[in-house]
């Protein structure tokens, strides 16, 4: 099977698409307000009839989006961006015959029909062996490299450790992350242990809980928030390590995005919604490779925006292959149970899984 499947559009000659009827729209009575009955997206390739004979792909889908007609051209947009008179598509049918098609089976492999007999062990659980998604991981990480657009949403697990702090640098250092997405605990924390070797005043490495140690964040957040930003922050207290390092270093963008939790909050730290989701959303855009490590919300947040196709400059549509790497079957089976079906989930804790990925990805 190859790294990156081939994918098989939907015949259209055939019916019932043959004969189904091209869309219907109406105007959006307000900014922000979808018309009654609007169609909400998929995060599937989804094909919107404009013209008799003329089924257009929408090129840059998410879930939950109203699909909004601009020049003849369909785009999925996030209805709160909708203004006042916008062309809407409206009609909730998903097999064509209200003029839009959700094509989910793009992508099947020339055994798919063998995963639909019955089975042992067709979900991922603790009992999973991951061998198999481990080397394809590689693979895949190999490839997008150099050909595509590797995201990473981190949850702050993974700066608590100080082996997979430091493994989630290196492969920051070494290309194998284009874009970081996570909230204030990880860059605080991942900053904390570049100041003071701890995380939530617990030695990153002993585990030993430092005298006063539960003031170390709130002296980190009180000492960067003083100098106005993190890479002022990362001079100026002499940081040299760590994950936000490493992005400040190699040029990668990161997003971090509020939360009603947040101490401080750190300066860079987006504390409205609507932002930080504009800002994960031009993110979704490039994504072509998604690792999420232990972080249930930002995971679900990112899985919902990113559709499970990405079309290329040359008009190629490929998979977005989305992995999940918890230590929790809930999290695994919360992003499925929210529409992301097709991410592939890794059960272990993130420090094992990070050291065993920059082993086995070093040169």
């Amino acid at each position: 099977m190859p790294l990156i499947p081939p994918y098989t559009p939907p015949d259209f000659s055939r019916e019932p698409l043959a004969s189904a009827p091209v869309i219907t729209t109406e105007k959006s009575p307000a900014d922000g307000v979808a018309p009654e009955n609007f169609h909400a997206t998929s995060n599937h390739p989804e094909y919107v009839h404009v013209r008799r004979g003329s089924w257009v792909l929408i090129e840059e889908n998410r879930m939950d989006t109203v699909i909004r007609m601009q020049r003849g051209q369909p785009e999925a947009v996030e209805a709160r961006r909708l203004k006042k008179g916008d062309e809407v598509v409206v009609g909730r049918g998903e097999e064509g015959e209200k003029g839009v098609y959700i094509h989910t089976e793009g992508f099947d492999s020339a055994d798919a029909d063998k995963k639909k007999k019955f089975a042992f062990m067709t979900r991922g659980s603790r009992e999973t062996p991951f061998s198999r998604s481990y080397d394809h991981l590689y693979e895949v990480l190999r490839h997008e490299k150099e050909q595509g657009f590797i995201t990473w949403v981190l949850g702050p697990a993974v700066a608590f450790d100080r082996d997979s702090r430091k493994a989630m640098a290196d492969l920051i250092k070494r290309g194998y992350c284009h874009a970081l997405l996570a909230g204030n605990a990880l860059a605080t924390h991942d900053m904390e242990a570049g100041l003071y070797g701890t995380g939530l005043g617990q030695d990153i490495y002993t585990r030993e809980i430092k005298p006063l140690g539960h003031y170390h964040h709130l002296d980190l957040l009180n000492k960067v928030r003083r100098t106005g930003s993190i890479p002022k922050a990362l001079a100026e207290l002499g940081i040299t390590d760590g994950i936000i390092h490493a992005c400040d270093t190699a040029k990668v963008p990161y997003v971090l995005a509020g939360s009603i939790r947040d101490d401080g909050p750190l300066p860079e730290v987006i504390t409205r919604t609507d932002e930080a989701q504009d800002r994960m959303r031009e993110v979704a855009r490039k994504a072509t490779c998604v690792i999420t490590l232990a972080t249930q919300l930002h995971t679900i947040a990112f899985g919902n925006m990113t559709p499970s196709y990405r079309v290329l400059a040359d008009g190629t549509v490929r998979p977005v292959f989305f992995y999940v790497v918890d230590i929790s079957e809930f999290s695994v089976d919360k992003l499925a149970n929210r529409g992301s079906a097709q991410s592939t989930a890794i059960l272990t804790n993130v420090q094992d899984f990070m050291i065993n990925l920059s082993n086995n990805l070093n040169p």
